[in-house]
């Protein structure tokens, strides 16, 4: 768990921009939080019971082939009835298991996004619409859950009547051989009893594959975030405190999905020294032209230039080294003020 918790945290940093415009926070955050807890717990737990519970049936089985080996193969027949029970119930549920870690990342980041925003939410008298936004995605999530629920509390009463036609063949095939005198009462009880033993852990590994479930569909929700794109660094170093501050577009095209361009054919050339305000209505692309310039985004076409170098051949980290952005939307990170002014540059001097 604190590998998982490492890797996601490191990987978090190598993430390109636009898959935060994809995940809310707050799927993010689930995947985290909810996943790995549920990661962990399976782990713990279920683990645990498979690896004691596998280890009971070998012990047993061993105990009933020296008792009678036609007696323990009739046993045996219970298994691949098992299996086959056990592979039709977590087909039908492994994806309800699926759709309910989803599902519960949706209903995170909705929250998430009600507190953050609670007075955008009131100001413009939104309540209603954002209740039924939650009311629909904490529906599918009741639903889903219901559904796995179902499914996997299927699996140990199933596996108790599949248990007990094992005593029936194993009580007629006894009394068969204690008339022919191959056997007595007693080793037929012993053989009962270690009948008994022997579903009593194939039951507790289909009690406990529900739990499996969540774990799988929390562990591909874990390794697909942990396979995502990362943001490759393949630009060459270069002295930052030579750079004049020339910057040229040049027939720029760009949009955050390819089918959306939201820049078309934007070429302009500013001078260092030159104080340049940008202005336009919301959404006329203002900010995605500072996104770019810092490349947060890589372009469709076209080129941006600082003192006559493509800066998509340029280092990221020594690039944005260069700028200083203020973001619109202030972000305090925990610390003293002093501390979060000095955030990008900490060996900043107090003037």
């Amino acid at each position: 768990t604190y590998e998982v918790r490492k890797k996601i945290s490191e990987k978090i940093h190598k993430l390109p921009l636009n898959y935060f415009d994809i995940k809310t926070n707050g799927e993010v955050l689930s995947i985290v939080t909810n996943d790995v807890d549920t990661l962990s717990q399976s782990l713990t737990q279920s683990i645990t019971q498979l690896i004691t519970g596998a280890t009971a049936i070998i012990g047993i089985l061993v105990m009933m082939f020296s008792i009678n080996v036609v007696m323990t193969f009739i046993a045996i027949l219970i298994l691949p009835i098992t299996m086959i029970i056990m592979g039709l119930v977590v087909s039908k549920s492994q994806k309800h298991f699926k759709n309910q870690q989803d599902y519960l990342g949706h209903v995170n980041g909705e929250v998430e996004e009600m507190i953050g925003g609670h007075n955008i939410v009131k100001a413009f008298n939104a309540e209603e619409k954002v209740l039924n936004k939650f009311e629909e995605d904490n529906e599918m999530l009741k639903t889903s859950a219901h559904k796995s629920q179902f499914y996997s509390g299927l699996m140990f009463p199933v596996m108790n009547f599949v248990g007990n036609l094992g005593y029936v063949g194993i009580a007629i095939l006894g009394a068969y051989y204690c008339i022919r005198g191959k056997i007595n009462v007693g080793n037929i009880q012993s053989f009962i009893n270690y009948m008994k033993n022997f579903t009593q852990p194939i039951a507790q590994i289909a009690q406990v594959s529900s739990q499996i479930q969540s774990m799988l569909a929390s562990a591909e929700r874990i390794f697909e975030f942990l396979d995502g794109e990362e943001e490759i660094e393949i630009g060459t170093r270069f002295e930052v405190d030579k750079i004049k501050g020339n910057v040229e577009f040049s027939h720029v095209r760009f949009g955050y999905n390819e089918d959306q361009i939201v820049i078309n054919d934007f070429t302009t050339k500013v001078k260092a020294g030159d104080k340049i305000a940008i202005v336009g209505p919301t959404g006329a692309g203002k900010t995605t032209i500072v996104k770019l310039l810092m490349r947060f985004y890589e372009l469709n076409s076209g080129s941006i230039k600082i003192d006559g170098k493509d800066i998509s051949k340029l280092n990221r980290q020594d690039l944005r080294k260069l700028f200083g952005m203020v973001l619109q939307d202030s972000w305090m990170f925990s610390g003293t003020i002093m501390e979060n002014l000095r955030y990008g540059k900490l060996d900043a001097t107090d003037d």
